[in-house]
Protein backbone atom coordinates (compact mmCIF):
# COMPACT_ATOMS: atom_id res chain seq x y z
CA UNK A 1 0.00 0.00 0.00
CA UNK A 2 2.78 2.44 0.98
CA UNK A 3 4.72 1.48 -2.16
CA UNK A 4 1.63 2.21 -4.27
CA UNK A 5 1.16 5.64 -2.64
CA UNK A 6 4.83 6.56 -3.06
CA UNK A 7 4.75 5.40 -6.68
CA UNK A 8 1.60 7.39 -7.40
CA UNK A 9 3.08 10.49 -5.72
CA UNK A 10 6.25 10.11 -7.76
CA UNK A 11 4.28 9.82 -11.00
CA UNK A 12 2.19 12.88 -10.12
CA UNK A 13 5.33 14.87 -9.23
CA UNK A 14 7.11 13.93 -12.46
CA UNK A 15 3.99 14.63 -14.52
CA UNK A 16 3.58 18.03 -12.88
CA UNK A 17 7.27 18.81 -13.42
CA UNK A 18 7.05 17.81 -17.11
CA UNK A 19 3.94 19.95 -17.53
CA UNK A 20 5.68 22.93 -15.96
CA UNK A 21 8.75 22.34 -18.17
CA UNK A 22 6.65 22.35 -21.32
CA UNK A 23 4.36 25.17 -20.14
CA UNK A 24 6.43 27.71 -18.18
CA UNK A 25 4.68 30.27 -16.00
CA UNK A 26 4.15 33.60 -17.69
CA UNK A 27 2.34 36.90 -16.95
CA UNK A 28 0.78 36.91 -20.38
CA UNK A 29 1.16 34.96 -23.59
CA UNK A 30 4.47 33.22 -24.21
CA UNK A 31 5.77 33.05 -27.78
CA UNK A 32 4.85 29.71 -29.38
CA UNK A 33 7.39 26.90 -29.53
CA UNK A 34 8.63 23.74 -27.86
CA UNK A 35 10.85 23.39 -24.80
CA UNK A 36 12.12 20.03 -26.08
CA UNK A 37 13.34 17.36 -23.69
CA UNK A 38 13.59 18.11 -19.96
CA UNK A 39 16.90 19.83 -19.10
CA UNK A 40 18.40 19.06 -22.53
CA UNK A 41 15.79 21.08 -24.38
CA UNK A 42 16.51 21.34 -28.11
CA UNK A 43 20.27 21.73 -27.66
CA UNK A 44 21.19 18.74 -29.83
CA UNK A 45 19.08 19.99 -32.72
CA UNK A 46 20.58 23.47 -32.39
CA UNK A 47 24.14 22.13 -32.67
CA UNK A 48 23.40 19.71 -35.53
CA UNK A 49 25.89 20.48 -38.37
CA UNK A 50 24.51 21.70 -41.68
CA UNK A 51 26.03 22.77 -45.01
CA UNK A 52 23.41 25.35 -45.95
CA UNK A 53 24.19 29.00 -46.63
CA UNK A 54 20.52 29.73 -46.01
CA UNK A 55 18.87 30.44 -42.66
CA UNK A 56 19.97 27.58 -40.33
CA UNK A 57 17.54 24.63 -40.62
CA UNK A 58 16.87 24.72 -36.85
CA UNK A 59 15.70 28.33 -37.13
CA UNK A 60 13.99 28.10 -40.51
CA UNK A 61 11.87 25.08 -39.56
CA UNK A 62 10.61 26.83 -36.42
CA UNK A 63 10.00 30.12 -38.22
CA UNK A 64 7.73 28.26 -40.63
CA UNK A 65 5.93 26.52 -37.78
CA UNK A 66 5.70 29.26 -35.15
CA UNK A 67 6.46 32.58 -36.84
CA UNK A 68 9.36 35.07 -36.40
CA UNK A 69 9.36 34.96 -32.57
CA UNK A 70 9.39 31.60 -30.80
CA UNK A 71 10.61 29.88 -27.65
CA UNK A 72 12.88 26.92 -27.03
CA UNK A 73 15.36 25.65 -24.45
CA UNK A 74 19.13 25.53 -24.98
CA UNK A 75 21.74 24.15 -22.56
CA UNK A 76 19.19 24.11 -19.75
CA UNK A 77 17.88 27.66 -20.22
CA UNK A 78 14.54 28.88 -21.62
CA UNK A 79 15.25 31.05 -24.65
CA UNK A 80 13.14 33.27 -26.88
CA UNK A 81 14.59 33.35 -30.40
CA UNK A 82 13.89 36.47 -32.44
CA UNK A 83 14.08 36.65 -36.22
CA UNK A 84 11.88 39.77 -36.11
CA UNK A 85 13.79 42.91 -37.14
CA UNK A 86 11.59 45.17 -34.99
CA UNK A 87 12.13 43.10 -31.85
CA UNK A 88 15.86 42.82 -32.58
CA UNK A 89 16.14 46.59 -32.87
CA UNK A 90 14.11 47.06 -29.67
CA UNK A 91 16.39 44.62 -27.79
CA UNK A 92 19.55 46.48 -28.85
CA UNK A 93 18.06 49.88 -28.01
CA UNK A 94 17.00 48.68 -24.55
CA UNK A 95 20.49 47.50 -23.55
CA UNK A 96 20.97 48.12 -19.83
CA UNK A 97 17.28 48.91 -19.28
CA UNK A 98 15.03 46.00 -20.24
CA UNK A 99 17.80 43.72 -21.53
CA UNK A 100 21.45 43.12 -20.84
CA UNK A 101 24.19 41.15 -22.56
CA UNK A 102 24.14 37.50 -21.57
CA UNK A 103 25.70 34.24 -22.76
CA UNK A 104 25.22 30.64 -21.62
CA UNK A 105 27.40 29.43 -18.75
CA UNK A 106 29.37 27.29 -21.20
CA UNK A 107 30.39 30.38 -23.20
CA UNK A 108 31.24 32.21 -19.99
CA UNK A 109 33.50 29.33 -18.95
CA UNK A 110 35.30 29.61 -22.29
CA UNK A 111 35.67 33.38 -22.53
CA UNK A 112 36.08 33.99 -18.80
CA UNK A 113 33.61 35.19 -16.19
CA UNK A 114 35.09 38.69 -16.37
CA UNK A 115 35.02 38.91 -20.17
CA UNK A 116 33.83 42.16 -21.74
CA UNK A 117 30.64 40.53 -23.08
CA UNK A 118 29.53 39.62 -19.56
CA UNK A 119 30.16 43.03 -18.00
CA UNK A 120 27.60 45.82 -17.90
CA UNK A 121 27.11 49.51 -17.29
CA UNK A 122 30.07 51.64 -16.35
CA UNK A 123 32.54 48.72 -16.38
CA UNK A 124 31.61 47.80 -19.94
CA UNK A 125 31.92 51.42 -21.13
CA UNK A 126 35.28 51.70 -19.37
CA UNK A 127 36.65 48.62 -21.17
CA UNK A 128 35.14 49.73 -24.47
CA UNK A 129 37.02 53.03 -24.23
CA UNK A 130 40.22 51.12 -23.45
CA UNK A 131 39.81 49.02 -26.59
CA UNK A 132 39.03 52.08 -28.73
CA UNK A 133 42.37 53.44 -27.59
CA UNK A 134 43.89 50.61 -29.65
CA UNK A 135 41.34 50.08 -32.43
CA UNK A 136 39.90 53.58 -32.85
CA UNK A 137 40.23 55.55 -36.12
CA UNK A 138 43.31 57.54 -35.07
CA UNK A 139 45.20 54.40 -34.06
CA UNK A 140 44.15 52.59 -37.25
CA UNK A 141 45.33 55.52 -39.37
CA UNK A 142 48.81 55.10 -37.88
CA UNK A 143 48.59 51.32 -38.16
CA UNK A 144 47.65 51.29 -41.87
CA UNK A 145 51.21 51.13 -43.29
CA UNK A 146 52.08 48.20 -41.03
CA UNK A 147 48.91 46.32 -42.01
CA UNK A 148 49.84 46.77 -45.68
CA UNK A 149 53.46 45.67 -45.13
CA UNK A 150 52.36 42.52 -43.31
CA UNK A 151 49.83 41.62 -46.03
CA UNK A 152 52.34 42.18 -48.82
CA UNK A 153 55.04 40.20 -47.02
CA UNK A 154 52.73 37.25 -46.38
CA UNK A 155 51.39 37.18 -49.95
CA UNK A 156 54.95 37.25 -51.29
CA UNK A 157 55.80 34.24 -49.11
CA UNK A 158 52.63 32.34 -50.05
CA UNK A 159 53.27 32.90 -53.76
CA UNK A 160 56.46 30.84 -53.45
CA UNK A 161 54.51 27.83 -52.12
CA UNK A 162 52.68 25.21 -54.17
CA UNK A 163 49.44 25.67 -52.21
CA UNK A 164 48.25 27.67 -49.24
CA UNK A 165 45.40 26.78 -46.89
CA UNK A 166 43.87 30.23 -46.81
CA UNK A 167 41.94 30.06 -43.53
CA UNK A 168 44.99 28.95 -41.55
CA UNK A 169 47.32 31.34 -43.39
CA UNK A 170 45.19 34.45 -42.90
CA UNK A 171 44.48 33.52 -39.27
CA UNK A 172 48.23 33.29 -38.63
CA UNK A 173 48.84 36.61 -40.39
CA UNK A 174 46.18 38.47 -38.39
CA UNK A 175 47.11 36.83 -35.09
CA UNK A 176 50.76 37.84 -35.47
CA UNK A 177 49.79 41.45 -36.18
CA UNK A 178 47.23 41.66 -33.36
CA UNK A 179 49.47 39.92 -30.81
CA UNK A 180 52.25 42.37 -31.64
CA UNK A 181 49.96 45.36 -31.09
CA UNK A 182 48.47 43.94 -27.91
CA UNK A 183 51.41 42.36 -26.14
CA UNK A 184 54.48 42.78 -28.40
CA UNK A 185 54.38 39.03 -28.98
CA UNK A 186 56.70 37.71 -31.69
CA UNK A 187 56.37 34.02 -32.46
CA UNK A 188 59.84 33.85 -34.03
CA UNK A 189 61.44 35.09 -30.80
CA UNK A 190 59.25 33.27 -28.31
CA UNK A 191 59.91 29.96 -26.60
CA UNK A 192 56.17 29.21 -26.48
CA UNK A 193 53.57 29.16 -29.25
CA UNK A 194 50.66 31.26 -27.99
CA UNK A 195 48.52 30.68 -31.06
CA UNK A 196 48.60 26.88 -30.68
CA UNK A 197 46.48 27.27 -27.56
CA UNK A 198 43.93 29.31 -29.47
CA UNK A 199 43.76 26.66 -32.19
CA UNK A 200 42.87 24.08 -29.53
CA UNK A 201 40.39 26.57 -28.11
CA UNK A 202 38.71 27.24 -31.46
CA UNK A 203 38.16 23.58 -32.28
CA UNK A 204 35.75 23.23 -29.38
CA UNK A 205 34.25 26.69 -29.20
CA UNK A 206 31.08 25.86 -31.10
CA UNK A 207 30.58 22.32 -29.84
CA UNK A 208 28.27 20.51 -27.46
CA UNK A 209 29.23 21.63 -23.90
CA UNK A 210 30.42 18.30 -22.50
CA UNK A 211 33.50 18.78 -20.28
CA UNK A 212 34.86 15.25 -20.45
CA UNK A 213 38.45 14.37 -21.49
CA UNK A 214 38.52 13.67 -25.20
CA UNK A 215 35.64 15.97 -26.15
CA UNK A 216 36.15 19.11 -28.25
CA UNK A 217 34.71 21.26 -25.44
CA UNK A 218 37.20 19.87 -22.90
CA UNK A 219 40.10 20.57 -25.29
CA UNK A 220 38.70 24.06 -25.73
CA UNK A 221 38.80 24.73 -21.97
CA UNK A 222 42.32 23.32 -21.72
CA UNK A 223 43.45 25.62 -24.54
CA UNK A 224 42.00 28.57 -22.65
CA UNK A 225 43.83 27.61 -19.45
CA UNK A 226 47.17 27.41 -21.26
CA UNK A 227 46.62 30.69 -23.10
CA UNK A 228 45.62 32.53 -19.90
CA UNK A 229 48.68 31.13 -18.13
CA UNK A 230 50.95 32.47 -20.89
CA UNK A 231 49.25 35.88 -20.82
CA UNK A 232 49.57 36.01 -17.02
CA UNK A 233 53.28 35.17 -17.21
CA UNK A 234 53.78 37.91 -19.81
CA UNK A 235 51.96 40.42 -17.61
CA UNK A 236 54.11 39.49 -14.61
CA UNK A 237 57.29 39.78 -16.67
CA UNK A 238 56.19 43.23 -17.85
CA UNK A 239 55.59 44.26 -14.23
CA UNK A 240 59.09 43.19 -13.28
CA UNK A 241 60.66 44.87 -16.32
CA UNK A 242 58.56 47.99 -17.02
CA UNK A 243 59.18 49.98 -20.20
CA UNK A 244 59.99 53.69 -20.30
CA UNK A 245 57.49 54.39 -23.08
CA UNK A 246 54.16 52.82 -23.95
CA UNK A 247 54.68 50.46 -26.88
CA UNK A 248 51.62 48.20 -26.82
CA UNK A 249 48.23 47.62 -25.21
CA UNK A 250 49.76 45.72 -22.28
CA UNK A 251 51.66 48.87 -21.26
CA UNK A 252 48.37 50.75 -21.27
CA UNK A 253 46.74 48.00 -19.17
CA UNK A 254 49.60 48.11 -16.65
CA UNK A 255 49.23 51.87 -16.32
CA UNK A 256 45.54 51.38 -15.54
CA UNK A 257 46.22 48.58 -13.03
CA UNK A 258 48.73 50.74 -11.15
CA UNK A 259 46.36 53.68 -10.66
CA UNK A 260 45.11 54.04 -7.08
CA UNK A 261 41.55 54.68 -8.22
CA UNK A 262 41.45 51.95 -10.88
CA UNK A 263 38.44 49.68 -11.26
CA UNK A 264 40.42 47.33 -13.50
CA UNK A 265 41.53 43.99 -12.02
CA UNK A 266 44.09 41.55 -13.31
CA UNK A 267 41.39 38.93 -13.97
CA UNK A 268 39.38 41.38 -16.11
CA UNK A 269 42.53 42.49 -17.95
CA UNK A 270 43.52 38.90 -18.78
CA UNK A 271 40.03 37.99 -19.97
CA UNK A 272 40.00 41.15 -22.11
CA UNK A 273 43.32 40.22 -23.73
CA UNK A 274 42.09 36.71 -24.35
CA UNK A 275 38.86 37.86 -26.05
CA UNK A 276 40.65 40.50 -28.14
CA UNK A 277 43.23 38.02 -29.41
CA UNK A 278 40.58 35.46 -30.29
CA UNK A 279 37.98 37.77 -31.81
CA UNK A 280 40.45 39.76 -33.90
CA UNK A 281 41.89 36.89 -35.88
CA UNK A 282 39.31 34.11 -35.90
CA UNK A 283 36.33 36.03 -37.22
CA UNK A 284 38.36 38.13 -39.68
CA UNK A 285 40.19 35.12 -41.14
CA UNK A 286 36.84 33.38 -41.71
CA UNK A 287 35.51 36.48 -43.48
CA UNK A 288 38.65 36.85 -45.61
CA UNK A 289 38.60 33.19 -46.62
CA UNK A 290 34.98 33.42 -47.66
CA UNK A 291 35.70 36.71 -49.47
CA UNK A 292 38.37 35.07 -51.64
CA UNK A 293 36.05 32.13 -52.30
CA UNK A 294 33.32 34.54 -53.45
CA UNK A 295 35.81 36.32 -55.73
CA UNK A 296 36.84 32.94 -57.18
CA UNK A 297 33.22 32.16 -57.98
CA UNK A 298 32.23 35.64 -59.23
CA UNK A 299 34.57 36.91 -61.99
CA UNK A 300 32.50 40.05 -62.62
CA UNK A 301 32.77 41.05 -58.95
CA UNK A 302 36.52 40.36 -59.04
CA UNK A 303 36.83 42.55 -62.15
CA UNK A 304 35.00 45.45 -60.54
CA UNK A 305 36.94 45.16 -57.27
CA UNK A 306 40.26 44.99 -59.13
CA UNK A 307 39.38 48.07 -61.18
CA UNK A 308 38.72 50.09 -58.03
CA UNK A 309 42.11 49.18 -56.57
CA UNK A 310 44.03 49.63 -59.81
CA UNK A 311 42.50 53.09 -60.11
CA UNK A 312 43.96 53.92 -56.70
CA UNK A 313 47.42 52.94 -57.97
CA UNK A 314 47.02 54.91 -61.23
CA UNK A 315 46.04 58.09 -59.40
CA UNK A 316 49.15 58.13 -57.20
CA UNK A 317 51.86 60.70 -57.76
CA UNK A 318 54.48 58.19 -56.61
CA UNK A 319 53.90 54.67 -57.87
CA UNK A 320 55.80 53.01 -55.01
CA UNK A 321 54.14 54.90 -52.14
CA UNK A 322 52.01 52.95 -49.69
CA UNK A 323 48.29 53.16 -49.04
CA UNK A 324 47.10 56.41 -47.52
CA UNK A 325 44.11 56.87 -45.22
CA UNK A 326 42.39 58.90 -47.95
CA UNK A 327 42.84 56.02 -50.42
CA UNK A 328 41.48 53.58 -47.89
CA UNK A 329 38.40 55.73 -47.24
CA UNK A 330 37.79 55.99 -51.01
CA UNK A 331 37.26 52.21 -51.43
CA UNK A 332 33.48 52.47 -51.94
CA UNK A 333 32.97 49.19 -53.78
CA UNK A 334 35.36 47.40 -51.41
CA UNK A 335 33.22 48.33 -48.42
CA UNK A 336 30.13 47.15 -50.29
CA UNK A 337 31.97 43.91 -51.01
CA UNK A 338 32.92 43.49 -47.34
CA UNK A 339 29.35 44.11 -46.18
CA UNK A 340 28.00 41.58 -48.66
CA UNK A 341 30.61 39.04 -47.56
CA UNK A 342 29.78 39.31 -43.85
CA UNK A 343 26.03 39.41 -44.61
CA UNK A 344 26.28 35.97 -46.21
CA UNK A 345 29.01 34.67 -43.88
CA UNK A 346 26.85 35.03 -40.77
CA UNK A 347 29.90 34.18 -38.67
CA UNK A 348 27.97 34.99 -35.49
CA UNK A 349 24.83 32.77 -35.58
CA UNK A 350 23.24 34.31 -32.49
CA UNK A 351 23.53 37.36 -30.24
CA UNK A 352 22.35 36.71 -26.69
CA UNK A 353 20.63 39.00 -24.21
CA UNK A 354 18.70 38.46 -20.97
CA UNK A 355 15.38 40.10 -20.07
CA UNK A 356 15.75 42.17 -16.88
CA UNK A 357 11.99 42.56 -16.53
CA UNK A 358 8.87 41.16 -18.13
CA UNK A 359 8.84 42.47 -21.70
CA UNK A 360 5.62 42.75 -23.72
CA UNK A 361 6.08 42.93 -27.48
CA UNK A 362 3.68 42.26 -30.36
CA UNK A 363 1.25 40.44 -28.10
CA UNK A 364 3.88 38.18 -26.50
CA UNK A 365 5.46 38.28 -23.07
CA UNK A 366 9.14 37.54 -22.49
CA UNK A 367 9.47 36.69 -18.77
CA UNK A 368 12.14 38.36 -16.65
CA UNK A 369 15.26 36.20 -16.44
CA UNK A 370 14.68 34.49 -19.79
CA UNK A 371 17.41 34.53 -22.39
CA UNK A 372 16.76 36.06 -25.81
CA UNK A 373 18.71 35.12 -28.93
CA UNK A 374 18.73 37.59 -31.80
CA UNK A 375 19.32 35.62 -35.02
CA UNK A 376 21.33 37.67 -37.58
CA UNK A 377 21.14 35.04 -40.39
CA UNK A 378 17.34 35.25 -40.47
CA UNK A 379 17.58 39.04 -40.87
CA UNK A 380 20.42 39.00 -43.41
CA UNK A 381 18.68 36.41 -45.58
CA UNK A 382 15.20 37.91 -45.46
CA UNK A 383 13.87 38.08 -49.06
CA UNK A 384 11.59 40.95 -48.05
CA UNK A 385 14.69 43.10 -47.46
CA UNK A 386 17.32 41.53 -49.73
CA UNK A 387 16.24 40.54 -53.22
CA UNK A 388 17.52 37.05 -54.05
CA UNK A 389 19.16 36.93 -50.59
CA UNK A 390 21.46 33.96 -51.26
CA UNK A 391 23.05 35.64 -54.29
CA UNK A 392 26.40 37.35 -53.78
CA UNK A 393 25.81 40.88 -55.03
CA UNK A 394 27.92 43.70 -53.49
CA UNK A 395 26.17 46.26 -55.72
CA UNK A 396 23.00 45.80 -53.68
CA UNK A 397 24.69 48.09 -51.12
CA UNK A 398 24.93 51.02 -53.56
CA UNK A 399 23.50 54.09 -51.87
CA UNK A 400 23.20 52.29 -48.52
CA UNK A 401 25.15 53.02 -45.34
CA UNK A 402 27.95 50.47 -44.95
CA UNK A 403 29.51 51.55 -41.67
CA UNK A 404 26.71 51.16 -39.15
CA UNK A 405 24.28 48.60 -37.81
CA UNK A 406 20.59 48.74 -38.69
CA UNK A 407 17.40 46.77 -38.28
CA UNK A 408 18.39 44.72 -41.31
CA UNK A 409 22.17 44.45 -40.87
CA UNK A 410 23.81 43.30 -37.66
CA UNK A 411 26.94 41.44 -38.73
CA UNK A 412 28.86 43.53 -36.18
CA UNK A 413 26.16 43.59 -33.51
CA UNK A 414 24.00 46.59 -32.69
CA UNK A 415 23.16 49.26 -30.15
CA UNK A 416 25.72 50.30 -27.56
CA UNK A 417 27.46 46.92 -27.99
CA UNK A 418 28.21 47.47 -31.67
CA UNK A 419 31.56 45.70 -32.12
CA UNK A 420 34.46 48.02 -31.26
CA UNK A 421 36.71 46.01 -33.57
CA UNK A 422 34.59 46.63 -36.68
CA UNK A 423 36.90 49.28 -38.14
CA UNK A 424 39.96 47.12 -37.43
CA UNK A 425 38.34 44.21 -39.26
CA UNK A 426 37.47 46.37 -42.27
CA UNK A 427 40.97 47.84 -42.44
CA UNK A 428 42.54 44.39 -42.45
CA UNK A 429 40.14 43.03 -45.05
CA UNK A 430 40.33 46.04 -47.35
CA UNK A 431 44.14 46.28 -47.22
CA UNK A 432 44.59 42.54 -47.78
CA UNK A 433 42.21 42.62 -50.76
CA UNK A 434 44.06 45.64 -52.16
CA UNK A 435 47.40 43.81 -52.05
CA UNK A 436 45.87 40.60 -53.39
CA UNK A 437 43.93 41.86 -56.43
CA UNK A 438 46.55 44.39 -57.60
CA UNK A 439 49.59 42.12 -57.40
CA UNK A 440 48.45 38.50 -57.45
CA UNK A 441 46.11 35.99 -59.01
CA UNK A 442 45.05 32.73 -57.45
CA UNK A 443 43.56 29.38 -58.37
CA UNK A 444 41.40 27.30 -55.99
CA UNK A 445 42.92 23.83 -55.58
CA UNK A 446 40.68 21.99 -53.15
CA UNK A 447 38.33 22.45 -50.20
CA UNK A 448 36.20 25.52 -49.74
CA UNK A 449 33.11 23.68 -48.51
CA UNK A 450 31.49 25.17 -45.43
CA UNK A 451 29.81 23.59 -42.42
CA UNK A 452 27.85 25.41 -39.73
CA UNK A 453 27.67 23.91 -36.23
CA UNK A 454 26.07 26.51 -35.92
CA UNK A 455 29.15 28.75 -36.40
CA UNK A 456 30.92 28.92 -39.78
CA UNK A 457 33.74 26.45 -40.41
CA UNK A 458 35.85 25.21 -43.33
CA UNK A 459 36.26 21.56 -42.25
CA UNK A 460 38.49 20.67 -45.21
CA UNK A 461 40.14 24.07 -45.49
CA UNK A 462 40.34 26.18 -48.64
CA UNK A 463 43.53 25.54 -50.58
CA UNK A 464 44.64 28.00 -53.25
CA UNK A 465 47.69 28.51 -55.42
CA UNK A 466 48.83 32.14 -55.44
CA UNK A 467 51.02 33.54 -58.24
CA UNK A 468 52.40 37.01 -58.79
CA UNK A 469 50.91 39.01 -61.65
CA UNK A 470 53.06 40.10 -64.55
CA UNK A 471 52.00 43.72 -64.05
CA UNK A 472 54.06 45.07 -66.98
CA UNK A 473 52.59 42.56 -69.43
CA UNK A 474 49.04 43.02 -68.19
CA UNK A 475 49.14 46.79 -68.38
CA UNK A 476 50.53 46.85 -71.91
Amino acid sequence: MWAFCIGALLIITITHWLYRWRNPRCNGKLPPGSMGLPLLGETLQFFTPNTSSDIPPFIKKRMQRYGPIFRTSLVGRPVVISTDSDLNYFIFQQEGHMFQSWYPDTFTEIFGRQNVGSLHGFMYRYLKNMVLNLFGPESLRKMLPEVEQVACRKLQRWSSQDTVELKEATASMIFDLTAKKLISYDQDNSSENLRENFVAFIQGLISFPLDIPGTAYHKCLQGRKRAIKMLKNMLQERRENPRKHRTDFYDYVLEELQKETTILTEAIALDLMFVLLFASFETTSLALTLAVKFLSDCPLVLKKLTEEHETILKNRQKADSGLTWQEYKSMTYTFQFINETVRLANIVPGIFRKALTDVHFKGYNIPAGWAVMVCPPAVHLDPAKYEDPLAFNPSRWTGMETNTASKHFMAFGGGMRFCVGTDFTKVQMAVFLHCLVTKYRWQPIKGGNIVRTPGLQFPNGFYVQITKKDVTHESS
